[in-house]
């Protein structure tokens, strides 16, 4: 075996050009639970209107790279968050269970999920819900002519209308050639 010392610079220079690059990109968004009855269900979590239709081709971060979205090889949602926004005095105890799920066309895959929200003791002011990532492929879905996550959860109406902030992070990777 050679030391890696003795490996020529042009060698180095082409594995290096084969390499993945890999870049990030952020999804911001807001929604509103709104109130009900004490103890009425929540059987519909509220869409996110920045994270539907979305044409990553159109995506700044995409475009700062150079890249269209179907030169991309891979793409994994590395983080999930939800920020309580208002009433600065509220919580997530109305939420039981909270998923994420990208979609295109007929297409369907869940990407992050979280359970047992309400008794997570995230407390006032302004909780953050860290999501539990899935690890799922979303290339298809990024190359796709249009894609939208959706939220799916269940719990109870908030006695009071409560305002969420989502931010998701996405990695992609592209192989340089």
């Amino acid at each position: 075996m050679r030391p890696a010392s003795l490996i020529p610079a042009w060698a180095c220079l082409a594995l290096a050009a084969c390499a993945p690059a890999s870049f990030q990109t952020e999804l911001k968004g807001e929604t509103t639970v709104p109130a009900g009855p004490p103890g009425t269900p929540l059987n519909a979590f509220p869409a996110i209107a920045s994270f539907g239709g979305l044409d990553f081709n159109q995506n700044q971060d995409f475009k700062n790279q150079g890249v269209s979205k179907g030169e991309v090889n891979a793409v994994h949602a590395k983080s999930l968050e939800l920020r309580l926004v208002s009433p600065s005095t509220g919580d997530f105890t109305f939420l039981d269970t909270l998923e994420l799920f990208a979609k295109a066309g007929d297409q369907e895959a869940r990407v992050a999920r979280k359970q047992d929200i309400s008794r997570l003791s995230l407390n006032a002011p302004n909780p953050v819900l860290k999501m539990d990532m899935e690890g799922t492929e979303l290339q298809p879905f990024v190359a796709a002519p249009s894609m939208s996550f959706i939220f799916r959860g269940k719990g109870r109406m908030p006695e009071e209308e409560v305002r969420l902030q989502a931010l998701l992070l996405l990695e992609a990777e592209v192989n340089l050639f």
